[in-house]
């Protein structure tokens, strides 16, 4: 009888274990099928991408791998082409649109470059991603940007760095430089970025595309991902971004419409005005060739002074200008302005993970301690003014008072500027762009080159830029002779030039700049 129960036993036994491997390999191979099902839909998707590429993705895909200059591909476009027949009526109908990284997109991260923003997706469409799909159009890229977004390179450790399409060994500019670089290399028509001191219009530049900075809330900024909101002084605007005027102007045309001022009611229910746009009236044009605070380079000189001619030539009337009290606008409205609270803001943001090389400068400068930066400035004043002016700046303000203050000087400023444009009754304004295209991490010790951009921030001013001409010889010859700082103690591609205005006749007048510098 033992030795029968221990046969049983023994049989149990063996049972039991043969039971505990079926269970182990089992899960095992459960495992291994739902590995492969992950697999298998991940080719799935990539199959159905594929498809969807073949059409508008193909080359899209082809120039991020030159040029790193995509954050994502959004799969989604792929369902919209299935149901783009309902918005047969937009302006945008079938049009492929890239956006910058910090445009709200459902499901998608906005991460701005920080690590504090990743793995946070949008839960809905930012409005001006509504009012896109509304017109027809497909937002089919997410384009990278530097880290924090305050930088006018690109370059951020989450996403690398982005390249320039004309010379892989310069900066495409930022912070829309992904976008600019995209559209610039030919893997996009039409983009859309943003811009709070040149951030359209400098990538524009450096890449040799058109850009256009809309006033502040022209086009709805709700779903917007920023590093620092909230500030009033210099005032952020998103615009459109492409290769030519005319697809600026049927962008705005196409945004600027009944769905954009119902989804948001606190964008002011102005339509394109057409009329304007198609008029050939001549012109009464201000423009300088300096601002007086940073000498450009001498291919934005050149290129300001025959623009300058053209325009004449073309029966428009040409008035010198001066930007009124250019340092006070720049030391205590851009950069106070825009670092109000004394840079902790963004600081928070830059705490965790690396400091981007684009941005250890920057970083480095506005992370001193506010009463060590105020003695630097007072020891830095009599050697190198414009440096301790800005390290000043970085301090921000004081007490809520202190912030009023600096928005009515603001008030003040802007309508000092007004008074001497209507004086000169002016149409626009011409000005140099910065650039051309900078070496990688000199961005950040060339901060205040962007006084030519950020002063019409703080005007609240709707600019535009277009390329007119590109680098000689003799450009890169004049620069051993170069001073930015007009010699000062601070002083140890393609080409552009600004538009200014102050009604929406911006494009009208790009069209004519564009049209009098083709023919030359």
């Amino acid at each position: 009888m033992d030795a029968e129960w221990k046969r049983v036993a023994v049989a149990l036994f063996c049972a039991a274990g043969v039971s505990v491997f079926l269970l182990k390999w089992r899960e095992h191979q459960k495992v291994k099928r739902k590995l492969q099902r992950a697999r298998d839909k991940r080719e799935k998707e990539l199959g159905q991408a594929e498809k969807a590429v073949s059409w508008f993705k193909t080359q899209a895909l082809e120039v991020n791998r030159k040029l790193n200059c995509s954050t994502a591909v959004l799969m989604e476009s792929l369902k919209q082409l299935e149901d783009i027949d309902s918005h047969k009526d937009g302006l945008l109908y079938g049009i492929p649109i890239s956006i910058k990284d910090n445009l709200g997109y459902e499901g998608y991260d906005s991460t701005c470059g920080v690590l504090t923003k990743l793995d946070d997706p949008a839960v809905k469409d930012s409005v001006l991603v509504s009012v896109l799909k509304k017109q027809g159009a497909i937002p089919f890229m997410k384009t990278n940007i530097p880290q924090g977004l305050l930088n006018y390179e690109c370059s951020n450790p989450i996403y690398g760095r982005t390249v320039n399409p004309c010379n892989v060994e310069k900066t495409c500019g930022g912070s829309s430089g992904g976008e600019g670089a995209l559209i610039a290399g030919g893997g996009s028509i039409l983009g859309l970025g943003s811009d709070i001191g040149g951030s359209v219009r400098i990538p524009a530049a450096f890449c040799g595309i058109c850009g256009l900075k809309p006033t502040n809330n022209r086009i709805s900024l709700h779903g917007l991902s920023s590093c620092v909101k909230g500030g009033k002084t210099a005032l952020s605007a998103i615009g459109p971004m492409a290769r030519d005027v005319e697809s600026l102007a049927l962008c705005m045309r196409a945004l600027l419409c009944p769905d954009l001022f119902t989804l948001d009611p606190t964008v002011p229910p102005i339509p394109f005005n057409q009329q304007i746009y198609e008029s050939s009236d001549p012109l009464r044009i201000g423009y300088y060739e300096n601002d007086g605070y940073f000498q450009p380079s001498p291919s934005m000189s050149r290129a300001l002074l025959e623009t300058k001619e053209l325009l004449e030539k073309a029966g428009h009337t040409l008035i010198p200008f001066e930007p009124p009290r250019i340092f006070t606008a720049f030391h205590e409205f851009v950069i106070r302005g825009n670092t109000a609270d004394g840079c902790v803001t963004l600081l928070k943001h830059l705490e965790e993970g690396p400091i981007d090389p684009c941005m250890q400068y920057q970083a480095k400068f506005w992370g001193f301690p506010k009463f060590v930066k105020k003695m630097i400035a007072l020891l830095l004043r009599p050697v190198y003014p414009r440096m301790a002016a800005v390290m000043h700046g970085t301090c921000g303000v004081s007490s809520p008072a202190d912030l009023w203050k600096q928005h009515r000087e603001v008030e003040d400023y802007i309508h000092e500027t007004i008074a001497e444009w209507r004086k000169l009754e002016l149409d626009v304004l011409i000005c140099p762009m910065l650039g051309p295209a900078y070496n990688f991490n000199y961005t950040g010790k060339l901060f205040t080159a962007v006084s030519y951009t950020a002063l019409y921030n703080v005007l609240n001013f709707p600019v535009g830029v277009v390329p007119v001409t590109e680098v000689t010889a003799e450009d890169e010859d004049q620069l051993k002779h170069y001073r930015g700082n007009f010699g000062d103690t601070g002083d140890k591609t393609f080409v552009e030039v600004n538009m200014i205005d102050m009604e929406f006749i911006c494009n009208l007048y790009l069209i004519e700049v564009m049209k009098v510098t083709s023919e030359h």
